[in-house]
């Protein structure tokens, strides 16, 4: 009985902690770039878990299309083979960030060390090919806990979340995601996007519907300060 008591003291706490570990929004640990701070009827675009040989060359067309700028959080292990999908998001005038080197279900619970190693794995990788340096990282599955925290302080990673997670890797519903655009959508959003997902770039354009008919542009992820 004692036990059960305990256990529905602490439900509640239990509870927060692990929204607040799963919620980028949440200042617990880190404190992320989630929104730009504006009164202009901007956004920003990322994509994470590509390079996709198949998929991202479609988004990056389609960003070409609008002349609009965005920023790829990739995996280090899809680098290789697909070189030129990443100089091609620096010549079109995107920025590339670290989304770990395997985004392993485990992330979170590696040790610091461990930890460490993944990141600068990808960021290795990154800088190899950009021959540009590379400090924007996004965690894997969105979670962070205090060794997250401490593995992107002692990198001197800029930590960048969303105010949109459109959640398009979790349904085949294309018009649930768009909603969830329509109902995010203010001045300095930040969408959050996946360009490996068949049908990504299909998607974008309908995104960018939406943006014009409500006046909005896409502007780019510079110096981010997290707010």
């Amino acid at each position: 009985m004692k036990l059960l008591a305990l256990f529905c003291l602490l439900a509640p706490f239990l509870s927060w902690l692990i929204h607040a570990s799963c919620n980028v929004q949440s200042t617990l640990y880190l404190r992320y770039f989630c929104r730009k701070r504006t009164r202009q009827r901007e956004v920003i675009l990322t994509f994470d878990d590509g390079p996709d040989p198949l998929q991202t060359p479609q988004v990056l067309r389609v960003l070409r299309a609008h002349g609009a700028p965005a920023c790829f959080f990739c995996i280090g292990s899809k680098i290789k083979g697909n070189e030129g999908l990443l100089r091609q998001m620096v010549a079109d005038g995107h920025l590339v960030g670290i989304h770990s080197y395997t985004h392993s279900s485990f992330f979170p619970f590696y040790r610091l060390s461990t930890m460490k190693k993944e990141l600068q794995a990808c960021q290795n990788e990154i800088e190899r090919v950009t021959s540009q340096p590379v400090r924007l990282f996004r965690p894997p599955f969105g979670v962070t806990n205090p060794t997250v925290a401490k593995a992107v302080r002692q990198l001197g990673y800029s930590p960048i979340g969303w105010s949109i997670r459109t959640l398009d890797t979790c349904t085949g519903n294309r018009q649930k995601v768009l909603d969830r655009v329509r109902k995010g959508l203010c001045p300095g959003a930040v969408i959050l996007l996946h360009d490996r997902l068949p049908g990504s770039d299909q998607l974008l354009e309908e995104i960018f519907q939406i943006l014009d008919q409500r006046g909005y542009t896409v502007v780019p992820l510079n110096q981010p300060v997290a707010e």
